[in-house]
């Protein structure tokens, strides 16, 4: 059942703009949903007018009504010149799009992109300022995530954009196609767009899907524990519910599982602990090896061979992923807990061996469960003894003022009411991931 979308208040006259055009695009919603800025947990969202079974549709979105690089009115142009805008990302196409149609006031996505008229609610850590990411944040993998994305942004809009706007100025202009509104862009793609998913036959290589934004879908909020999916098909996108919605409550899709320094990276939010049950914890590899070589029984020489065999296998940067019920990579750590806690010989042989035999089925299986909350306790003594120094390491990583006051802040409600939005996001973003540290610093006490 579908029909027009419930109207707006008078004075929200962005959104009435944007349900017309809904209407005019054939952009069908179900007469069990409305769009509304009241009650929702950000900004906009959708809300179930009457009580939603499983299974049911809730909008159906054409694909004519898609903005992307091949549906923007400089799609040609973009298309024969796709060469010259190759990158790192594989986004600028869509954001040399955006930049064109957000700043025409021909755009036929006007009435959509007119939702957002000046990006103040994208308050994503790129837009802070960098003592703030990383006085906020520090510890937590955000600031140099950020730093990353900004440094690729600029180069990306000097190196590709800037020349591609000079030869086509007659559509774009370094005046109004700023870097700043570039950036904003940036988030704005990062937050709202969505991907299409590679179909089964797809040619074996494989490709990365660009970024599309889909009008109405991006109203949606996130959860974990969400009601409703986006499914494509050929001529369509259909946001369906996956379980039942109650009359009054909010529809909710899910970006995928994601820990909440993920969401505020990317998306500019968090979810509150501990509602989020995809939230982890890294600890760099770097800290065990930290742990393991100031054992004043190590050799030191034969902690240096370790170390460089830990990076022949490019392991010496990476990080072991926590979650909530237990280690996500498993076998990386099963591998550097084991290179690390070898003897002269054990090394030796694994050089000259070149490594272990594949563990099968079965011995993953244990592995997996040896690293999981419920295992951990019964690991070695000297594997627990590196783990349990390298969580604590990582928790003294984050500022010393911040592990002192962010459990007394979750405690205390009348603390937590006059922080900042941004104070709140960081404050769910360290507390979710030390409470994972602590946890695994209480599992592997020895």
């Amino acid at each position: 059942m579908a029909s027009e979308v419930k109207r707006p208040k008078v004075d929200d006259v962005p959104l009435q703009n944007f349900l017309r055009w809904c209407d005019s695009v054939r952009l069908v919603l179900s007469t069990k949903v409305y769009v509304s800025k009241e009650g929702s947990v950000a900004d906009y969202g959708m809300f179930a007018k009457d009580h939603i079974e499983e299974g049911e549709v809730l909008f159906t979105v054409p694909r004519s009504a898609l903005l992307h690089q091949g549906t923007t009115k400089v799609s040609a142009l973009l298309e024969r010149e796709k060469g010259a805008l190759e990158s790192s990302s594989g986004w600028v196409p869509l954001l040399l799009a955006l930049l064109y149609e957000y700043t025409s006031p021909q755009s036929h996505w006007r009435h959509y992109l007119s939702l957002w008229t000046d990006f103040k609610t994208l308050d994503h850590p790129m837009f802070w300022s960098k003592e703030d990411r990383d006085s906020l944040l520090r510890g937590t993998g955000v600031p140099e995530a950020v730093d990353a994305d900004l440094t690729n942004i600029r180069r990306e809009y000097e190196d590709l954009v800037l020349p591609f706007m000079a030869k086509h100025a007659d559509l774009w202009s370094p005046d109004t196609h700023t870097l700043d509104l570039y950036t904003q862009l940036v988030a704005f793609v990062m937050a709202y767009s969505f991907q299409d998913p590679h179909e089964e036959d797809d040619e074996e290589e494989e490709t990365s899907t660009p970024p599309m934004m889909v009008p109405m879908a991006d109203m949606l909020n996130h959860v974990s524990d969400h009601n409703a999916n986006l499914e494509f098909t050929p001529d369509t996108l259909k946001m369906v519910s996956v379980r039942g919605i109650e009359k009054g409550h909010e529809v909710f899709n899910t970006y995928g599982q994601m820990a909440n320094w993920q969401l505020l990276h990317m998306y500019g939010f968090t979810q509150p602990y501990p509602s989020n049950s995809s939230e982890t914890a890294d600890i760099p590899v770097a800290n065990l090896h930290h742990v393991a070589a100031t054992d004043p029984e190590v050799d030191p020489q034969l902690s240096k061979e370790k170390w460089e065999m830990l990076r022949e296998m490019t392991l010496e940067k990476g990080a072991l992923v926590f979650g909530k019920d237990g280690c996500l990579t498993d076998t990386e750590l099963h591998t550097v807990l084991k290179v690390l806690c070898m003897s002269k010989e054990e090394l030796a042989d694994f050089r000259d061996n070149d490594g272990w035999e594949e563990e099968d089925e079965d011995e993953e299986e244990g592995i997996a469960r040896a690293f999981s909350n419920e295992g951990l306790c019964g690991l070695r003594s000297e594997w627990k003894r590196l783990l349990h120094g390298a969580a604590r390491l990582t928790v003294r990583s984050y500022s010393q003022e911040s592990v002192d006051r962010d459990q007394s802040l979750m405690e205390d409600q009348a603390a937590l009411t006059p922080l900042s939005s941004r104070q709140k996001n960081a404050l769910q973003v360290r507390y979710g991931q030390k409470s994972i540290l602590y946890k695994v610093m209480e599992l592997t006490k020895t």
